[in-house]
């Protein structure tokens, strides 16, 4: 099962976030890569073109996650498992996070 979600920053298209089973991947867009001024969504996540690779959650998309009650509602109305970060950025990160990014789920192949 892979799922994945189109990362924005400022409300442009910024790369792609995919979870499968060896793990995590984060691929900038190439026109974003193009684009004058664009700036690397997170220190830590660097401009290239080669994605990213991770076996965990990237830090800085587990840091736009909700924590203590807030997590608890968001995991209650939307019936996501608390222990599914990466379900529950794909259902909780579309809008009103801190900074600016969104990552916007995109349906299952």
């Amino acid at each position: 099962m892979s799922r994945s979600g189109k990362v924005y920053c400022r409300g442009v298209l910024a790369g792609r976030i995919q979870q499968a089973p060896d793990g995590y991947s984060f691929a900038y867009d190439p026109q974003y890569l193009a684009s004058d001024g664009a700036r690397p969504i997170s220190l830590t996540l660097p401009k290239q073109s080669e994605p990213l690779r991770s076996k965990v959650l990237f830090p800085f998309f587990y840091g736009l996650l909700a924590e203590g009650i807030l997590k608890d509602t968001q995991c209650r109305k939307l019936k996501l498992d608390e222990n599914d970060h990466f379900g529950r950025l794909l259902k909780t990160a579309n809008s009103d996070t801190i900074g600016d990014i969104i990552v916007v789920e995109e349906p299952e192949a």
